[in-house]
């Protein structure tokens, strides 16, 4: 143990000891108990050192929600692994990309994606490429040597600096990013979600249908600790998800925002019984305001918990508890969450007034350790005295309340004057007609920038596009009104859901 308390790996052993005989982990029709889960965990530690994973080397895992999850990630904690999750949603040059710039010598992958892991060998011949119930030629299954190795813990020197997580970033801003987590910032993030998010007992049950290696990941220390259940789908298809809450019964789901939105568009929705949820947690981008009085209306108050932070700080930087959820608060990102620093500063760096925007910057236990080998970037958004510049725009309100304006890049200046996408969005969502919409800057020769507003109609709805114009003319000042409107089937996510305006914006480039 440090001095900056327990590591992430004596986290893992405590919960392990503290609830051996406990289900931990359901996967389809399939439990393993908290005993279970920390002895192939520790089977897979010792197998990955007998491939050459030792300690603080790093190794690039492609394997998509299942039963091997959490033991695959707890077996890389206790060997000392600096494991790099690859999304398996990602393109072969993005996953050939990450794995060489973070020089990753070993691939461990499921049987589902083999024949991407075949691909990656290929491009990458000096790659050693380790299935889990699956080999490729010259190769050999991490699985079966795991299944004769000791069901004790490795022996290592674990250090609170450790990297032990390689995350990389959506890259919306077209720049992979590798934030490094450590034996204690991520130990942190289980202690930052304890502190400011629901409630965790014993009988709680969290389910996961988002990526593990993302923000639904970060829950399952948590609910480790406290010996609650982790229920994991392989991925999210609304009308399943839905029938999952009725039949494995979770006491709490992690949604993002276009997740939600999706599930409210099911029209069967009220046929299922979803009357086991106590808590429904939202975060990592903007919710319309429309998605959560709507959400609101169907399952209560005080069920919701939304949560601010980023993968170089994750997790709840900011918090809006339940009872928060009235009025113009359902737009705020909540309050500063008690064990994490924040302020705002304006262009010169300086502090910004109560009700002017400003950048965020946060200093907190669970902050990375920089990014991988890019000391320009590091410099940038990890500052001497210890704050994250989060690149995010935010104002505090005269209640201590954040709200998010917008990314610094997302930030629109039209005609000389700030337009913050996610207002202008939020008004063309209260329109009947409009099912998302999402707004980027279009390259114009008047006004520099010009407000563009991509929409999806609802199904048999034919909103004009001066009828979207002037509903929104109603509602906000005419510099913030959308220039132009087009229509389209679908507004492009990154592979964690998140709207992504990069390719939006390049889209309207190449027009010119």
């Amino acid at each position: 143990m440090s001095k900056l308390g327990p590591l992430t790996i004596d986290l893992i052993e405590r919960g392990a000891a503290l609830n051996a005989d406990r289900v931990a982990l359901v996967f389809e029709d399939r439990e393993l108990s908290f005993a279970e889960v920390n002895h192939q965990a520790n089977q897979l530690a010792h197998a990955l050192s007998f491939v050459g994973a030792n300690h603080r080397s790093r190794v690039a895992l492609l394997v998509n929600n299942s039963l091997v999850s959490v033991p695959l990630d707890f077996g890389c904690v206790k060997a000392g692994v600096n494991r790099v999750p690859l999304n398996a949603r990602l393109s072969l040059e993005e996953h050939a990309r990450m794995v060489t710039e973070a020089e990753c010598g070993i691939l461990i992958f499921s049987a589902d994606l083999a024949e991407r892991a075949a691909e990656l060998v290929e491009k990458i011949p000096s790659l050693s490429a380790y299935g889990l119930g699956v080999s490729l030629p010259d190769s050999a299954d991490l699985a079966a040597i795991a299944a004769d190795q000791d069901g004790t813990p490795p022996q290592i020197e674990a250090a609170p600096d450790d990297i032990i997580l390689t995350l990389y970033t959506s890259g919306t801003t077209g720049v992979l990013k590798a934030a490094q987590h450590t034996q204690a910032s991520f130990a942190a993030i289980c202690r930052n979600i304890l502190l400011n998010l629901f409630p965790i007992s014993q009988s709680d049950a969290m389910m996961h249908a988002a990526s593990l290696i993302h923000a639904s990941g970060t829950f399952v220390l948590p609910l480790w600790l406290r010996g609650g259940r982790s229920i994991i789908l392989s991925g999210f298809v609304p009308q399943e998800f839905l029938s999952a809450i009725s039949h494995y019964r979770p006491t709490a789901i992690n949604l993002v925002p276009t997740m939600l939105h999706m599930l409210l568009e099911q029209p069967d929705m009220d046929q299922h019984d979803l009357s086991s949820l106590n808590h429904i947690i939202y975060g990592a981008s903007p919710m319309p305001r429309t998605v959560i009085e709507r959400a609101i209306d169907i399952f209560g108050q005080d069920k919701f918990w939304q949560y601010f932070g980023q993968t170089e700080a994750p997790l709840a930087l900011a918090v809006l508890r339940p009872e928060d959820h009235v009025g113009d608060l359902l737009g705020a990102c909540g309050r500063p969450a008690v064990d994490v620093e924040l302020r705002l500063i304006d262009e010169k760096g300086k502090e910004a007034p109560q009700g002017e925007p400003g950048e965020i910057l946060v200093r907190s236990p669970s902050s990375a350790a920089g990014y991988f080998k890019a000391p320009d970037l590091s410099r940038e958004s990890f500052d001497a005295d210890g704050w994250v510049h989060t690149r995010d725009i935010g104002v505090f309100d005269e209640r201590g309340f954040l709200f998010l304006r917008d990314r610094t890049s997302d930030m629109i200046v039209s005609g000389g004057y700030n337009v913050y996408p996610r207002e202008v969005e939020d008004v063309l969502m209260e329109h009947d007609d409009v099912l998302e919409a999402c707004v980027v800057g279009a390259p114009d020769a008047k006004w520099v920038e010009a407000v563009t507003a991509f929409i999806v109609l609802r199904p048999d709805h034919q909103a004009s596009e001066a009828d979207l114009i002037s509903h929104a003319s109603e509602k906000i000042a005419s510099y913030k009104k959308p220039r132009r409107i087009i229509f389209t089937d679908s507004i492009p996510k990154t592979a964690v859901g998140k709207v992504n305006r990069k390719i939006l914006r390049e889209k309207l480039q190449n027009e010119g």
